[in-house]
């Protein structure tokens, strides 16, 4: 059983800054693509950054220049730095991998529970 494990959540003012963790637990052979999304209350679930084994990173118009996504391959850990929060940016985050279960299988989507990022004054 694979289980991602979220952090980083929380209230924050309009400018302030949070930093959220995703980690990849259980019995696995790597993990491919990572990446958050998000979705407020209302509305679809939409990228907000993703990043792949070669570093390369993807990110939602929204957040272009204020969010940078960063992993940490041997820790199976993918990291989002959150700057110039604004009240639109309030939302559950979640978090996603694709899991390979084994070298030869197909990669599985894996989704977290999601974390609560409110930016309020």
């Amino acid at each position: 059983q694979v289980q991602l494990v979220e952090s980083g959540g929380g209230l924050v003012q309009p400018g302030g800054s949070l930093r959220l963790s995703c980690a990849a637990f259980g019995l696995f052979f790597a993990v491919k693509d990572m990446g958050w999304y998000r979705q407020a209350p209302g509305q679809q679930r939409e990228l907000v950054a993703s990043i792949t084994l070669g570093d390369i990173t993807k990110y939602g118009d929204s957040v272009k220049g204020r969010f940078t996504i960063s992993r940490d391959v041997a820790k199976n850990t993918v990291y989002l730095q959150m700057n110039n929060l604004r009240p639109e940016d309030t939302a559950v985050y979640y978090c996603h991998a694709e899991i390979l279960r084994t070298e030869l299988s197909p990669a599985n989507d894996k989704w977290g529970p999601g974390t609560q990022v409110t930016v309020s004054s």
